[in-house]
């Protein structure tokens, strides 16, 4: 399996390092960034002892998210962070540009793309779009379930 050599931590404008429960991380803009999101955020929630479940659907989210900010930015990396909020797990993806549309688009049967945002938007309870706290681009985050809720 390839994996970046270049995993920088994410760290805030003011230098503090992330707080417990945060995992950041900055990952170079070349097709093997997905890969290693998936990766870290794996081996993060292992550590955490989140439920598979949370597990399985944060790695498909922060790939899908990945992948797009490759696709569609002309960023030369994407910043990434993997959050326990509570009874939610939240994903985030910052990049440059402006960001997806709110609405994901959908697809056609013969399209080879454009499904990565409904994925995130049916495991998500919630998701969206923000400008960065520095200006320059955004954050596109995803808040998961950290257990079923069909309780």
């Amino acid at each position: 399996m390839a994996s970046s050599s270049r995993v920088e931590p994410l760290v805030r404008q003011n230098g503090s390092a992330p707080p417990s429960g945060c995992l950041r991380f900055r990952l170079p803009a070349v097709p093997t960034s997905a890969a290693e999101a998936r990766r870290l955020t794996r081996q993060q929630l292992a550590e955490w002892r989140t439920p598979s479940d949370a597990n399985d659907s944060a790695q498909l989210v922060i790939s899908e998210l990945v992948t797009n900010a490759l696709r569609h930015t002309d960023s030369d990396s994407v910043g990434c962070e993997v959050r326990l909020l509570g009874s939610l797990l939240r994903v985030a993806v910052a990049s440059g540009g402006s960001g997806p549309r709110s609405v994901p688009k959908n697809a056609s049967e013969d399209d080879e793309g454009g499904r990565g945002l409904l994925l995130v938007c049916s495991l998500a309870q919630v998701w969206g779009v923000r400008p960065q706290d520095a200006g320059a681009g955004h954050v596109v985050w995803a808040d998961l379930p950290l257990s079923d809720s069909d309780g």
